[in-house]
């Protein structure tokens, strides 16, 4: 199963994510999507599992929730917009990572693109993607892609989309 993970889109989306996208069993989005326009258009591309973010709008809110706990090809995932990460979890997400954590932590919003272990759980990788929109403080918009085969994680590769600012 091929994923592409974005997050931080803030309402933009150019052919160049798209195409990225285009081969990708599932996209994930970890929020922040800025318009429903955004999530019509990567579910139009493949299946979609989004979570909303601060500034997404009821509409938004309606349609994806708040947090996502599901198994992909056998791997289990959490995704939530604003989750921080190995060491300095958010409170809203401490407790479930500490007494059910899952393989795969997902979050977005600080538009930092970090992929780490959690080393004090052996078996959790955290994704944040970084920010594939150019609203932001980023200086690169990024996405990330990966297979999963059997619950395992493999071919994880960082795209990066070019500067924030055209």
């Amino acid at each position: 199963m091929k994923i592409g993970l974005i997050s931080d889109t803030h309402s933009y989306l150019d052919e160049q994510i798209l195409r990225h996208l285009q081969d990708c069993d599932e996209i994930w989005h970890a929020g922040d999507f800025g318009t429903i326009a955004v999530s019509e258009v990567l579910a139009a591309v493949a299946p979609l599992r989004g979570v909303y973010g601060n500034i997404d709008d009821q509409q938004i809110r309606q349609l994806h929730p708040k947090v996502q706990r599901f198994s992909a090809a056998g791997l289990d995932v959490l995704m939530t917009h604003i989750g921080g990460y190995p060491g300095k979890y958010h409170p809203d997400i401490r407790t479930v990572i500490t007494t059910n954590p899952p393989q795969l932590f997902i979050s977005g919003h600080s538009h930092i693109l970090k992929i780490m272990p959690d080393k004090s759980r052996s078996n959790l990788l955290h994704i944040n993607p970084g920010a594939a929109g150019k609203h932001g403080f980023h200086q690169i918009r990024t996405l990330v892609k990966f297979n999963i085969t059997a619950g395992k994680i493999a071919q994880l590769q960082v795209v990066e989309l070019g500067k924030r600012v055209a």
